[in-house]
């Protein structure tokens, strides 16, 4: 049986972690399964090295890697305008690529899932079709269109998050019983120890609180960073660390200049080992608009650090509960952020068994964002 993957992207995403960690946990785990990556125009030539080591099978369409370090990749049209020239591109070679396989392969789709669907809608395969809805889908009057179109002719389709998966039912664009639930595997405790002890040359000796994400508006940095300006006032050894990069970088930070807080929020870019991060943090801070459960919660929860979280749909209440892992707050609402986190700093100076016990369960929880759960969870499935 084999499985391959149909994820082309641009900016190094969670789902690339999640289809790259998802094919490792087939080929170790799986005797039956030979799972395949498809590179479409040189978007995974920068993982060759890790995908080779795992002795996962990589079909090339096509290396245009010039072309595909120049598209534009940063705001809504230009990513759209990059999405549709990668799909022109490779249309072609799709359509050959999937004539060739048969009933015994199946095809996973993960990133622009357009062009695949379309080809499914208009054309008869023998292969096998499983949609993987990757993070919270919106759903256009298009994308609406489209999966209800094709939903007879899939095979599976599967969420991150068990309330996409409720929503996706209420909502009737898939019949429940072709819909599952199948968590990212996000967690490997091996890599994740093996960086966590590094040293932190840049702020070594700095009290801060952490947001890592892309610089982009679902992560709601702008909301992040009103909110840090009001807690300075109260908290003043404090600072904001942010690791990432997007679209919105230069923005943010004339925010934290119009502020007057440039010494006080430090942009440190995209980093390789962020769980050294994780690890001396006072506590982590997702802000974002919508997440599905996101990557980063989850690796907070590896490295035992404290969580404060949106309550955004779908994700994070799935993850943390009614605060027994972490501490929610009511989305885009400054106020109750600013009374969630002074809540969160009482318990760290006075009732650190409560935090403890946060951080505990938290831990417990990520059992089911790992390598092996996430095999497990397919093969049922299939």
């Amino acid at each position: 049986m084999n499985f391959y993957y149909w994820a082309p992207f641009i900016s190094n995403v969670a789902t690339t972690r999640a289809v790259l960690n998802s094919t490792i946990s087939i080929k170790k785990f799986s005797k039956k399964i030979c799972p395949h990556i498809i590179n479409v125009i040189g978007e995974w030539n920068d993982f060759e090295e890790k995908i080779k080591a795992n002795e996962i099978p990589i079909i090339t369409f096509g290396n245009n890697e010039k072309i595909y370090k120049n598209l534009p990749r940063f705001g809504f049209l230009k990513s759209r305008f990059t999405y549709i020239l990668i799909s022109l591109l490779s249309i072609f070679q799709l359509y050959k690529f999937l004539s060739s396989k048969k009933e015994n392969d199946y095809i996973i789709i993960h990133l622009i899932t357009s062009l695949p669907l379309l080809l499914l809608l208009f054309f008869n395969f023998k292969c096998k079709f499983i949609l993987r809805v990757s993070g919270l889908p919106k759903l256009n009057m298009f994308r609406k269109f489209l999966w209800k179109s094709c939903g007879n002719k899939l095979h599976k389709i599967t969420t991150p998050t068990l309330d996409t998966k409720k929503m996706l039912i209420k909502r009737k664009i898939f019949f429940k019983e072709k819909i599952f639930l199948l968590r990212d595997p996000i967690i490997d405790i091996k890599e994740i120890n093996a960086f966590l002890n590094n040293r932190i040359k840049d702020i070594e000796n700095t009290n801060y609180i952490l947001s890592v994400g892309r610089l982009t508006k679902q992560k709601n940095h702008k909301f992040l960073i009103n909110g840090f300006k009001t807690l300075k006032k109260k908290f003043k050894d404090l600072k904001l660390v942010i690791l990432g990069e997007g679209e919105l970088e230069e923005i943010l930070k004339q925010q934290v200049d119009n502020l007057e807080l440039k010494n006080e929020v430090i942009f440190l870019g995209y980093k390789k080992n962020v769980f050294k991060y994780y690890k001396k943090a006072l506590c982590f801070i997702i802000t974002s608009e919508w997440e599905d459960p996101g990557f980063v919660m989850i690796e907070a929860a590896a490295c035992k650090t404290p969580i404060i979280s949106s309550n955004c749909m779908n994700g994070p209440k799935e993850f943390i509960g009614n605060n027994e892992r972490g501490y929610l707050y009511q989305n885009f609402d400054l106020e109750n952020f600013i009374l969630t986190f002074e809540e969160f700093m009482k318990d760290h100076s006075s009732d650190k068994k409560k935090i403890n016990q946060k951080i505990f369960k938290a831990f417990c929880e990520i059992k089911n964002y790992t390598k092996f759960s996430h095999f497990k969870e397919l093969e049922k499935i299939l």
